[in-house]
């Protein structure tokens, strides 16, 4: 089910995609609507309107439906005979001209949750292989040549020539150093840190003093040109720092993380070069947000 496959009909019939064939034979395969949108990385609703397209496009009925089981009518026994074959087939050739490929996505520190699933079903989907470059700049290394397609956390920078699309929202967390007394607590508020300075990360961070109010902002004590300085700044007790949840991975002896509340989502967002891009980069694109947006 990726991008480039839309709008072409399958098999010389009107309004059949191949994206209606794999939501055939998944729930052939799985003698269940739920079973099959989660091996295909997609919401129920949606898959029960795309295989009713495609029976209203053929004209028969592929399936019996009852509150209990889902089985296959005689012509969609037939159906999945020749199919069950062919798609393998079909998806090796498809396959094909990528293979060899890379792709270099690019990220400023630890890609969020969930996106290794992201990058092992594009490879699946096109046989293209996926090389990952940390980018310490605005744009993961997309504005630097050294990313392909790029996952930016944060606003994207005004001006910039690309492409983005917004995915979802990742919560936030506090950093502090595990000599302070906030380090007892188990939940602060984001209000709470307009009272302690702030160490920023200026080039891949997401924490800036106007994402608060403006008469209760914090001041910035120190800033960091990466994650690793900002993690050590934090450590020696120069402030408090916010990043996303993720950065929880990113253990420290001397930080603690602590959950924050009523504080505003992180975007995440997958960017492409406007002109001269990969011919896989918005492919990818797609794929990241059809893939992130199912599991939602």
């Amino acid at each position: 089910m990726n991008g480039t496959e839309s709008g072409a009909a399958a098999f010389g019939t009107p309004g059949v995609e191949l994206r209606h064939l794999r939501a055939f034979l998944a729930v052939a395969e799985e003698s269940s609507f739920t079973y099959a949108a989660a091996r295909l990385r997609t919401g129920q609703p949606a898959l029960t309107r795309t295989v009713r397209a495609l029976e209203e496009a053929i004209g028969a009925r592929l399936f019996d439906r009852t509150t209990r089981r889902v089985e296959l009518t005689d012509g969609g026994r037939r159906l999945y005979a020749e199919l069950s074959a062919l798609l393998p087939r079909l998806d090796d050739v498809l396959r094909a001209p990528c293979a060899g490929l890379v792709l270099r996505l690019g990220f400023g520190w630890q890609l969020p949750d969930g996106w290794a699933g992201v990058n092992r079903s594009f490879t699946e989907e096109t046989g293209a292989g996926i090389r990952l470059v940390r980018g310490d700049s605005p744009l993961a290394g997309l504005d630097t040549g050294e990313a392909d397609v790029a996952v930016v956390r944060g606003d994207v920078p005004d001006g910039a020539k690309v492409r983005a699309r917004r995915l979802s929202g990742e919560r936030r967390v506090a950093a502090v150093a595990r000599h302070s007394p906030l380090a007892a607590r188990r939940v602060l508020d984001w209000a709470e840190l307009a009272d302690h300075p702030l160490v920023v990360n200026t080039v891949t961070g997401t924490a800036r003093p106007g994402l608060w109010p403006e008469d209760a902002r914090p001041a910035v004590r120190c800033t960091a040109g990466n994650v690793d300085e900002w993690v050590e700044a934090i450590a020696a007790g120069h402030g408090v720092g916010v990043a996303p949840e993720a950065v929880r991975r990113y253990a420290h002896p001397g930080v603690r993380y602590i959950r924050l509340k009523n504080a505003p989502e992180v975007p995440v967002h997958v960017v492409v070069p406007l002109s001269g891009s990969h011919p896989l980069a918005a492919r990818y694109a797609a794929a990241a947000e059809r893939l992130l947006s199912a599991r939602d």
